[in-house]
């Protein structure tokens, strides 16, 4: 009895959690296409007309939703042996957060909690996060942060003493005359500026302040794209690192996904 209850475990956890084999993409794929459209219920719902009109259609497509999601994540929990690990992880918070607003939103069912209903029903947004770890591409993008962490940390440490020592200085050259009556309201605007978004709430009156807000303009649109190129030459670094192939031992196909253990061919175990 218990070696039956290990293998059907073992099945439905290469099904579940490993994503080379092809019965794992079919469901990876299901669970992809789940998602987006319980996303999308939630988007049409939040229409006062379409939800005036199919209230009810909504209502069934969620709780279905939301009962498909909870068999998946008992499911996980049943078959991992890491159990305590899986539901403290980040995909497992988003997970349970993926359902659970569903079912917290029969406990407020007064007019008075009105307002927190609608709260936790926007909560079922996180199920989009779900597509992060069904995403091929995503693969690049996490494992390229997670390798320049430590220069993009480098790099807001600078831009935050920029802002921090331009705000000061506007505070000090405009005074609370002009709007800048502190320094968090001065580093603020800093911030706005630094960015080149502008808002225009605040803005310098004097030549010197001019100047200092001109060079802070340029300094923004310089240092705008430094994330942008430490990530992307991580990327590449990342892509070239798994660039190398990989041949199956039963089929020699050299079709991988980075993250596959077994062939998407044949279902041979990868070397």
């Amino acid at each position: 009895m218990n070696m039956e209850t290990n293998n059907w475990k073992k099945v439905w956890y290469k099904i579940i959690f490993e994503h080379g084999t092809r019965k794992g993409r079919i469901f990876d794929e299901l669970l992809l296409v789940a998602i987006i459209l319980s996303v999308m219920v939630v988007f049409l719902d939040s229409i006062l007309m379409l939800h005036n009109r199919y209230a009810t259609l909504f209502l069934m497509l969620e709780w279905f939703f939301t009962i498909a999601f909870t068999i998946e994540y008992i499911l996980r929990i049943i078959i991992t042996e890491r159990k305590k690990e899986f539901i403290f992880s980040f995909y497992g918070i988003i997970d349970f957060l993926s359902f659970v607003p569903t079912y917290l939103s029969l406990f407020f069912a007064g007019a008075q909690f009105l307002l927190i209903i609608r709260i936790l029903r926007l909560l079922r947004i996180f199920r989009i996060l779900k597509l992060v770890r069904y995403t091929y591409a995503s693969v690049y993008l996490i494992h390229a942060l997670k390798h320049s962490r430590e220069k993009i940390v480098v790099f807001l440490g600078t831009v935050l003493m920029i802002v921090t020592i331009i705000g000061a200085l506007m505070y000090l050259i405009e005074g609370p005359e002009t709007g800048f009556d502190s320094i968090p309201k001065s580093i603020y605007w800093a911030i706005v500026t630094i960015t080149t978004v502008g808002y225009g709430d605040i803005a310098p009156a004097t030549a010197l302040g001019q100047i200092l807000a001109s060079v802070l303009m340029i300094t923004g649109y310089a240092i705008i794209a430094v994330p942008t190129g430490i990530i992307t030459a991580e990327m590449s670094r990342e892509k070239s690192r798994s660039s190398k192939p990989i041949h199956c031992p039963r089929c020699s196909n050299t079709e991988h996904d980075q993250d596959a253990e077994y062939c998407k061919k044949c279902g041979e175990k990868l070397p």
